[in-house]
């Protein structure tokens, strides 16, 4: 990568990509084929390209390197400003932590902008090395979307497969880390829905943008990934609803153990209270107490609380509370 650059592809037309340096960029041409640039915009000279030499309109400059966006699409003249996420799927980081990547597309020249890696691009430069990559801007922009939701598949199976294992330990009685387990799915989830909405939304306002260099080809394709995306945010709902009732019902068996345990010590203590009385009456170090001079007398007394304890034990199995 020099300058920012991460990659540049000048497309054939059937379906694959030849990489091209800086030299080939600034001297490109649009008879000479569509292009693609793709850069990072955390880097000084692909911020000074971008506000210089790309001839772009101050707007669409700054959302190129803008720092915080959320998805959309806005038509601005023949080109679309086109802010996307995808699922952070790199080494040591959460799937919920989406990296956006910014494109403003043109007909003939697509320009996109990210900061940290995203692997639906990687997955498109591949396509286009192979000679399976689109074969215009709008395809490049319709695929890298299909990219981006394909990327979501998996995300969305490990939160499903998540909340079976949860719900299982639940129903087996387990606890242990349950609690902070299913807080952290919610979080995930709740995450995660909060940017796939406004995406579906920008996959619907690019369909329905109408600009002659996206074919209906692309707009059906387009339709396809929409309604995928709507998929997974209908799973994210179901895994999220799930991971609140699994969570209500690990509380409610919490609840019922502890009242359990509370009635077995109640009972305890209702036994105990009379037995405690009697025994701390008797031993007042007052004179008169009866039974002071009588050898049995501790026999006898020991006799009453058995007595007093049967009495008690009868009177709570017809009440029935135990």
């Amino acid at each position: 990568m020099q300058s920012g650059l991460i990659h540049a592809y000048l497309l054939d037309g059937r379906g694959r990509g030849r990489r091209i340096g800086w030299p080939e960029v600034e001297a490109w041409a649009p008879e000479q084929g569509k292009l693609w640039l793709h850069l990072d915009y955390s880097d000084p000279g692909a911020r000074a390209w971008i506000g210089g030499a790309a001839q772009l309109d101050p707007l669409v400059a700054d959302a190129l390197l803008t720092e915080e966006t959320r998805p959309r699409t806005t038509g601005i003249g023949d080109g679309l400003l086109i802010a996307l996420r995808g699922v952070n799927l790199n080494p040591e980081s959460q799937p919920e932590d989406m990296v956006s990547i910014r494109l403003w597309a043109e007909e003939h020249r697509v320009i996109s902008t990210r900061k940290r890696q995203l692997l639906s691009v990687n997955d498109l430069c591949q396509q286009l090395e192979s000679g399976r990559g689109p074969r215009n801007c709008s395809a490049l922009v319709v695929e890298l979307a299909d990219l981006l939701v394909w990327r979501m598949s998996d995300t969305v199976d490990t939160f499903e497969d998540t909340i079976d294992e949860l719900e299982d330990r639940v129903v087996a009685g387990a606890s242990g880390s349950l609690r902070l387990d299913l807080a952290l799915l919610r979080k995930q989830t709740i995450t995660l829905r909060r940017y796939l909405s406004p995406q579906r939304e920008a996959l619907a306002r690019l369909m329905v943008e109408k600009l002659d260099w996206i074919g209906e080809p692309e707009r059906l394709q387009l339709r396809e990934v929409s309604d995928r995306l709507l998929r997974h945010i209908e799973d994210i709902d179901a895994v999220r609803e799930r991971a609140a009732v699994t969570q209500e019902e690990l509380m409610s068996r919490i609840s019922e153990q502890l009242n359990s345990r509370m009635y077995v010590l109640s009972i305890i203590a209702a036994i105990f209270l009379p037995l405690g009385f009697f025994t701390g009456l008797l031993g007042v170090n007052v004179g008169g107490i009866p039974g002071s001079e009588n050898p049995r007398a501790f026999l006898i007394f020991c006799a009453l609380l058995a007595v007093t304890v049967a009495v008690q034990l009868v009177v709570f199995r017809w009440k029935k509370w135990l």
